[in-house]
Order: C-alpha cells, then sequence, then structure tokens
C-alpha cells in the first residue's frame, strides 16, 4: 500500500514536471537539481522532518516522503526517454500536420514508455526499500519487524521483515513489467495459439499493479485504525480503541506490552500497538498529536529532553515537576510510576575496570582522551546526555561514536568502544560483563518509569487508571533487570515474557 500509493503520486507529479524538463530548457536544471536534492536526504531524516510538519505520525508523512524519494527516477528518466525520441519521427508528425500536444501524446510519449517505465520500475522498488523505515514514525508495514529484530538483536525478526520485502520488490517490479506487456502492440487475431494466449493473458497483466495496490491497502487498513480517530470514540466492534506507543529499545517493548495486556484484560478495550516510534521526542509528539493514547516515559527524561527544566536530584520532586507541567501543557496524565528507576549508567567493562581501578565517572577523566566511547544517538545530543556530561565531568572521550540502543552492548563487548552510557536495568550488563561506573558527581537525575496517558481518554475511561495503577511499584530495578535478559538474552518473546510476569502477579485471569 504504502509503495503503490506513493508511487502513483510520483507518476502523477513526475511525469508533468518530465515533460516540463523536456519542454523548458531553462528549467532543466532547476527541475532535476530539486528531485536530485531530494534523494540526497537520508531517509529517516526526511521522515522526521515531515513528521515535525505535519505534526503527525502513520501513514500520511511515509507516503509523502516515498513519493519525493520516487520523483527522481521518474522526472529523469521521462527527460531521458523525450530526448531520445528520434528528431525524423518528430519532424514526420510535424509534417502531417500533427499539434504540439498531439506529438506529445501520439508520438513522443509512446516511442519513450520503455525509458518511462524503466524509472516507475525502478522508484517502485527503491520504495519498498525505503517503506521498510516507514515503521519508525508509526507507519507499520514489513518494517516494524525490522525495527524489532533490531531493537532486541533478533535475527529471525529482521529476516522475517528483510525477506519478505526482498520479495515484494521483486513482485512489484515484475508486476510492473507485466503492465507494460499487457498495454504493449497486440498480436493480429490470425497469429495462431501464442496469439491466443497473448490475448487471454494481457487483461491479467494489466490488473496485476492495481490487484497488487488494492490487495496491499485493504490488508493494511484491516489491521489499522485510522490515526484521524478520537480513541474514545466506539470501533465497528463498538468497543473503544486505546493506542499504546513505546520506543525502540526492549524496554520499552515490554512496559507496553505489560500494559496492554492488562487493558485487554480487565477492560473491553481494543488495544492497538504502536511499538518501536523511534526517540524520545517521535513518541512524545505522537501522544500530544493524538496519534497514540499511552506510553512509558521517565521522569529525568521528561524532565531534561521535553520539558528543559534543570535537573532536580530529588525524586518525587522531579515527578511532581513533570506531572503537573504535562498536565499544563500537554493535557496529559502521568499515573503512579511502576517502581524501578533506569538511570544511564557510564558503564565499561568489568576486565577494565579491574586493571585500571576504575569505580566512578570521575577515575574516566585522566584517561578519557584515549577512550572510544559509543553512545545512543539520542544520548550524545541530550542535556541529560553526553553534553551535558561532557561539562559537568570535563571528559573528552577520543572517539564518540553513535550506536543503535541493541548495538552498544555488542560493541563494548567485543572491543569496538572502551565505554557506553547503558541503561541501569538493561539485563546486557551483566550477560557481557559489564561494570557502571558510580554517578560520584550527581549528574544524572532520576529516571522513574511511569504511564503517560492522554487526559482526554482518562476522562473519558477513568477505569484505565485503576487497571493501570496495578503496576505501580510492582518492577523494582531487579525485576525490570531479568524481564530485560529474558527478551534480550534467552530470545523469549516481549508478549510471553509481559504474560508470564503478570501471570505470576495474579493480574491476568485464569
Amino acid at each position: 500500500m504504502l509503495t503503490g500509493v506513493s508511487t502513483g503520486m510520483a507518476i502523477i507529479v513526475g511525469l508533468p514536471l518530465g515533460v516540463l524538463a523536456a519542454r523548458v530548457r531553462w528549467l532543466r536544471g532547476v527541475l532535476t537539481g530539486g528531485v536530485g536534492i531530494l534523494q540526497t536526504i537520508p531517509s529517516l531524516a526526511m521522515l522526521v522532518i515531515l513528521l515535525a510538519l505535519l505534526d503527525r505520525i502513520g501513514a500520511v508523512p511515509a507516503i509523502i516522503a516515498l513519493t519525493l524519494y520516487a520523483l527522481l527516477p521518474i522526472v529523469r528518466n521521462t527527460l531521458a526517454g523525450l530526448e531520445g525520441v528520434p528528431p525524423e519521427a518528430v519532424e514526420a508528425a510535424r509534417g502531417i500536420g500533427m499539434s504540439r500536444r498531439q506529438r506529445l501524446w501520439m508520438v513522443e510519449l509512446p516511442l519513450s514508455t520503455p525509458v518511462i517505465v524503466a524509472g516507475i520500475r525502478t522508484a517502485a522498488v527503491v520504495g519498498v526499500g525505503i517503506a521498510t523505515l516507514s515503521a519508525f514514525i508509526g507507519a507499520g508495514g514489513l518494517g516494524q519487524f525490522i525495527n524489532r529484530g533490531l531493537a532486541l538483536s533478533n535475527t529471525d525478526l529482521i529476516l522475517l521483515g528483510a525477506i519478505p520485502a526482498a520479495v515484494l520488490a521483486l513482485i512489484v517490479d515484475g508486476s510492473i513489467a507485466a503492465l507494460q506487456w499487457g498495454s504493449g502492440r497486440k498480436r493480429p487475431r490470425g497469429s495462431g495459439r501464442r496469439g491466443s494466449i497473448d490475448r487471454a493473458l494481457r487483461p491479467l497483466a494489466l490488473s496485476l499493479p492495481a490487484a497488487l495496490v488494492v490487495a496491499g491497502s485493504y490488508a493494511y487498513l484491516s489491521t489499522r485504525v485510522s490515526s484521524s480517530n478520537v480513541a474514545s470514540e466506539p470501533s465497528a466492534a463498538g468497543a473503544p480503541t486505546i493506542r499504546i506507543g513505546s520506543k525502540n529499545f526492549t524496554e520499552q517493548l515490554i512496559l507496553g506490552e505489560l500494559m496492554a495486556e492488562l487493558i485487554e484484560a480487565h477492560t473491553d478495550m481494543i488495544v492497538e500497538r504502536r511499538f518501536n516510534l523511534g526517540g524520545t521526542m517521535i513518541a512524545h509528539g505522537a501522544l500530544t498529536t493524538g496519534g497514540i493514547d499511552l506510553y512509558a516515559e521517565y521522569t529525568g527524561t521528561a524532565l531534561t529532553a521535553i520539558l528543559d527544566e534543570p535537573v532536580l536530584s530529588d525524586p518525587s520532586q522531579a515527578f511532581d515537576l513533570v506531572a503537573r507541567e504535562y498536565r499544563q501543557r500537554f493535557d496529559a496524565e502521568w499515573l503512579q510510576p511502576f517502581g524501578f528507576d533506569n538511570t544511564y549508567a557510564i558503564t565499561v567493562r568489568r576486565s577494565d575496570a579491574s586493571a585500571r581501578g576504575l569505580e566512578t565517572i570521575s577515575d574516566l577523566i585522566p584517561i578519557s582522551d584515549g577512550l572510544r566511547a559509543g553512545f545512543a544517538a539520542e544520548f550524545g545530543e541530550r542535556p541529560d546526555g553526553y553534553p551535558g556530561l561532557r561539562q559537568a565531568y570535563g571528559l573528552r572521550f577520543g572517539v564518540v561514536r553513535d550506536f543503535d540502543p541493541s548495538l552498544m552492548y555488542e560493541a563494548i563487548a567485543t572491543g569496538q568502544v572502551d565505554v557506553i552510557a547503558a541503561f541501569a536495568t538493561d539485563g546486557r550488563i551483566s550477560a557481557y560483563d559489564l561494570q557502571p561506573l558510580r554517578d560520584d558527581l550527581g549528574f544524572f537525575p532520576p529516571y522513574e518509569a511511569a504511564p503517560v496517558i492522554r487526559r482526554e481518554l482518562l476522562l473519558a475511561h477513568p477505569e484505565l487508571q485503576e487497571v493501570l495503577e496495578l503496576l505501580a511499584g510492582l518492577l523494582d530495578d531487579a525485576t525490570m533487570q531479568r524481564l530485560n535478559h529474558a527478551v534480550d538474552e534467552d530470545k523469549r518473546s516481549v508478549g510471553e515474557v509481559a504474560r508470564e510476569f503478570l501471570a505470576g502477579k495474579g493480574l491476568l485471569p485464569e
């Protein structure tokens, strides 16, 4: 659906632009240069820019981004096809009295069709690959499996998204090729058995791309609720829908699933899981614009990254401040915390800590310029991340590299980096024999995790607060670390781990 709709829109826009570039020479450089510049913008950057401009998650920004990326091959191939039309053919058309428009539609475009279709095929195939990134902003699709696989370091999940995407690219390419063949010159009726077979197959070939888009759209729409609907409105089944989001790392997936399982077990609401939304600002933006209704956030993150408030070391003061500000600024409610504090932990290999006598973050100061650091991209930019840490401690690492959170631990375990900013409740700290260093200057604020929900939904369904607060105080640091370890290292599914925990606490019906 994402590829079909965006490629169709790119054809509608790109073909006229290609014709205009061929007809108006002074515009040629501007048009081809413009679509070329669009192609150079990294895919994720384009998605995030459109997300900010449109102020919504889901299919709309994804389709716009894919349409922009599809313009380059279509515009340039249209221009190349028209420029490649033999001059004698154009001259002959002019000689028999054809107007400029007639020459375009009856001579130039038909002769350019093979080159133009090649550009459309390229755009569609590339679109399938880029469409997998759309899951990053909640547009769904095969990218959901890839994102979850990256978050969980699960190769099987990555392949579950990547292999069907490759197959889909071949199907899309083949269907457009079939359309080109089906719309080509037909054999005479008296051309024998092969001509009869061709005549029988051509209608099927012509319908393949349309059938593919219709089938994809049906599958997409049948599994998603339109992001424009208010969650408290009754669904087709008569029950209200709640959209639960999460960021793109294991703990967030587990917390999201715990909340989803409880709501499904104790209410009649339909839960839509919109997990792996990317970083903090994407998840927060989705909450404030109604793309999601509920997700788990951390007090320190809300305090510094969203509210831009100074660090508060007292957990209760931090919670009270973010709860008050969220209610006033975003019409969102913080419910009671889950019970653990997932602070950042500057972490080294245990063997290095023993050899160099490293116990606190300050111990890194004399040797920091010779160390390689690996941080999640978000940590590298946030005020409660590396910029603030560098100012507070005077650290100057020799090399700083960005990593996906799931790959950061592997990087330090295999010696690619020497220092990471781990999550205190991550089970991979013990699994990879790592040593968190004590924050002796008290730089990091408390990071108590708690559900954050839109007040509009909570007012319409006050029972949600009672249900979600069944988790209040239930998850201490050790418990959360154990659940994370079960998913990251034992390779168990998030749903299985969440259900087992809730059942063990007597929170699921028999």
